[in-house]
Parts: C-alpha cells; sequence; structure tokens
C-alpha cells in the first residue's frame, strides 16, 4: 500500500487500477491532489500513478467494503475532499435473449456502487466542510441501441442519482456532477471493437482533465448537471 506525498485536498477514484481510473489519478496528481486508488482486484492491471494510496480487493457494492476502504483512506491520509465514482462496467444482452442476472450485474457495479461509495464517503466529505462527487454516466444510455437496454438503464440511474444528490448536499458544500463519456479509447475497446473508427472515441486523458476541473474550486458553483463528452455520431 503506498502512500502519497503531503498536500491538501485528498481525492478517491474508485475503479482506480483501471485505464480511465489511472487517467484520472494522473490528472489529479498534475494539480497537486493527494490521490487514493480502489478496486475490485487485488492488483492493478497496469502499473499505478506514483505516488497513490491502493487498497485493493474492495467490492463497492458492499457497505462494509466501501466503508472499510474510506476509513482506511482518511486514516492514513487525513480527509477526503472529492469522490470520483469511475468504477463500472459494460455488457450486451438483449432482453428476450439474457437473463435478468444481467441487470442486477448492471445495476451492481454501475450504480450501486457509486451509490455505496457515495455513502461510505459522506461523513468525510462534511467534515472537510464540503467537496465533490463526480460520477460516470455513458452518453449512450442516452440514445441506448439493442442490446444496451441494462448498461443503458443503470448508467441512467447513475445520472438521476447525480442530480437527486446534488441537491441533498447542496447545504454541505458538495458538488455532485456526472461526466458522459461517448466510447472511450480503451486497448479492450479496441479489442472488442477491431472495424471501429477509433479517431472518433474520446481518450482516457480528456475525460480525465474533465474530471479533474470537476474536481477543482474553480467549479465549485456547477453541481447536479451531466456533461457530455466526446464525438457523437
Amino acid at each position: 500500500m503506498g502512500v502519497a506525498v503531503p498536500g491538501t485536498k485528498v481525492a478517491v477514484v474508485s475503479g482506480g487500477f483501471g485505464c480511465l481510473g489511472s487517467a484520472v489519478a494522473h490528472a489529479l496528481l498534475k494539480r497537486g491532489v493527494r490521490v487514493a486508488l480502489i478496486d475490485r482486484s487485488t492488483a492493478a492491471a497496469e502499473r499505478p500513478p506514483v505516488p497513490t494510496m491502493q487498497v485493493g480487493g474492495i467490492d463497492l457494492s458492499r457497505m462494509a467494503d466501501s466503508t472499510r476502504a474510506m476509513d482506511a483512506i482518511a486514516t492514513t491520509l487525513g480527509r477526503i475532499d472529492v469522490l470520483v465514482n469511475v468504477a463500472g462496467g459494460f455488457q450486451w444482452g438483449r432482453v428476450a435473449e439474457s437473463g435478468p442476472e444481467l441487470w442486477d450485474e448492471m445495476y451492481a457495479v454501475n450504480l450501486r456502487t457509486a451509490v455505496v461509495a457515495s455513502m461510505a464517503a459522506l461523513r468525510y466529505l462534511r467534515a472537510a466542510g464540503g467537496g465533490r462527487i463526480i460520477n460516470i454516466g455513458a452518453v449512450g444510455a442516452t440514445n441506448p441501441a439493442a442490446g444496451m437496454g441494462a448498461y443503458a438503464a443503470s448508467k441512467s440511474g447513475v445520472r438521476c442519482l447525480t442530480e437527486a444528490l446534488a441537491k441533498e448536499l447542496a447545504e454541505h458544500a458538495i458538488t455532485v456532477n456526472a461526466v458522459l463519456p461517448t466510447i472511450i479509447d480503451t486497448p479492450r475497446n479496441r479489442a472488442e471493437m477491431p472495424d471501429a473508427n477509433f479517431s472518433e472515441w474520446v481518450t482516457p486523458q480528456q475525460v480525465a482533465e474533465l474530471i479533474a476541473s470537476l474536481a477543482s474550486d474553480e467549479t465549485r458553483s456547477i453541481t447536479g448537471v451531466a456533461i457530455a463528452i466526446g464525438a457523437r455520431s
């Protein structure tokens, strides 16, 4: 478990061991923010940005796991000011050809993780005197293709969560916003869609810079919004 160098703000990135989580960590570190990464994996698939604190083996859909992770981060780094809910996943599945288990899984990985992580972080965000929650939705959820029902429904839930939670937390000076990327240019997406035009995809770094901006003091008046990023066909 690595510990970040001294700084002021502390940001927690869920799904932090993945491609987007790593890019978000880099963007925040460049702005002088201390960063803690949480992931279900026990080891990062790629080398995590240094210096960060890494907490692996955490199932963010479980309250006990999320609370344990947030407590460990707050104890080690002293506070939590920002939560970025990157953790999520995607699966195709037409309603007539898949079971309810697919819907349960998409709900668990895309929406429940954001809800539970937010619940676990709230007391620390309040103790810090205000903060930021940034959720990752999806542009595709606004006009889903065939087979995207479960994924789109779960990501639409993320947008609704963002709007409702922004109103709940306004009196605590905690902003809540969502970023809605189009397809993100990752090695996995390239492997799964080899015939796609990659130049139309948004890069993890572009998404990460938008997230870092929403985590900053400069955007403290923005809350309850969902910002799309990336080319749209």
